[in-house]
């Protein structure tokens, strides 16, 4: 059979030759056609919404961080519970990724008090250290009191008089009950103050402790990590975070409390300024920490207010019980 070219070349020779017309040829190119570019794949939007944005009907293999059936080999039959099973593996990703955002949550608070704790120590040190010299002897009111009673004691001689009349300089040393009250109040609060820097150390290392890498089989590692968690909620290690920044509150109190006391002989109202401003501070302290239980929308949760919450819970219940 004759082909395509051949039979259109024949009908234009067969044509008048004064009217020729240039020959089309077409050429039979279907063996030489490149494959259309398929088009891009479009992700189809699905019913489902999520917060109202639709969520894809596929997902790539390999892309999601929590698909453990992509990340972990699959276990040979009956090995599902072995040392090296696929169920330890993915219970200590579960369990590193909890402990790293409690901890991280731990130290951040911790290094901030310490911080707190050793400027205020500072500044409460500053103080302790002018007032305290209230506390001792005088020697120099001394040695003054002695040489006014010994010009008396002249004076008498060179008057005749009786010596004896002349009254005894009172040498008892009693500090004042300012002072007293001011030093006790300001030693207390660097005691405090020092006393939560070093339970925030203690911590840091009980932390650091806990987050300790063992070595073993995942399945080792799973038991012990498992056995140090029910240890760290026994003992109470998060209370013990949770009450250090409280302890440092009522360190930065006592210092304010005798501050007022320490300013009211100089200046009685600079006294009530600064009184005013730390009853203030402190009530709208209170009130922050009582707000969540009361409101449990209040975004001013803290540790302390957690804390409150059981015990708020139990006097409501004995409250109503009672009614």
């Amino acid at each position: 059979m004759p082909s395509i070219d051949a039979t259109l070349m024949t009908s234009d020779d067969s044509a008048d030759e004064g009217h020729s017309r240039p020959s089309r040829v077409f050429k039979d190119n279907s063996q030489h056609r490149q494959p259309e570019a398929s088009p891009p794949r479009r992700r189809r939007k699905s019913k489902r919404k999520t917060m109202g944005i639709h969520r894809p009907e596929y997902v790539v293999k390999g892309t999601d961080p929590f698909d453990y059936e992509q990340k972990f080999p699959e276990d040979k039959r009956h090995e599902e519970l072995g040392p090296m099973a696929r169920v330890w593996r993915t219970y200590l990703e579960e369990c590193t990724q909890f402990d790293l955002e409690m901890v991280e949550g731990w130290r951040d608070g911790l290094d901030v008090l310490l911080v707190f704790a050793g400027l205020f120590s500072a500044v409460v040190t500053t103080f302790v250290a002018q007032t305290s010299q209230s506390l001792q002897v005088d020697y120099g009111q001394v040695t003054a009191t002695l040489l006014i009673e010994l010009i008396d004691v002249q004076r008498s001689a060179a008057n005749g008089s009786v010596v004896n009349t002349i009254p005894r300089s009172d040498l008892t040393f009693r500090p004042s009950t300012s002072d007293s009250w001011v030093n006790g109040l300001w030693f207390t609060s660097l005691s405090l103050s020092l006393t939560t820097a070093l339970f925030a150390v203690l911590t840091k290392q009980w932390i650091h402790q806990y987050m300790s890498v063992p070595s073993g089989t995942p399945r080792d590692r799973c038991r012990l990590r498992q056995f140090r968690y029910m240890g760290l909620q026994q003992w109470g290690v998060d209370l013990i975070v949770g009450l250090l920044p409280v302890l440092m509150s009522i360190s930065l109190a006592v210092f304010l409390l005798g501050l007022v006391l320490f300013i009211i002989p100089l200046r009685v109202s600079i006294a009530s300024v600064v009184g005013a401003i730390a009853f203030i501070s402190f009530a709208a302290y209170l009130i922050t920490n009582l707000l969540p239980i009361l409101y449990p929308s209040c975004p001013y949760k803290t540790p302390l207010s957690q804390y409150i919450f059981p015990l708020y819970t139990c006097i409501m219940n004995k409250a109503a019980f009672f009614n």
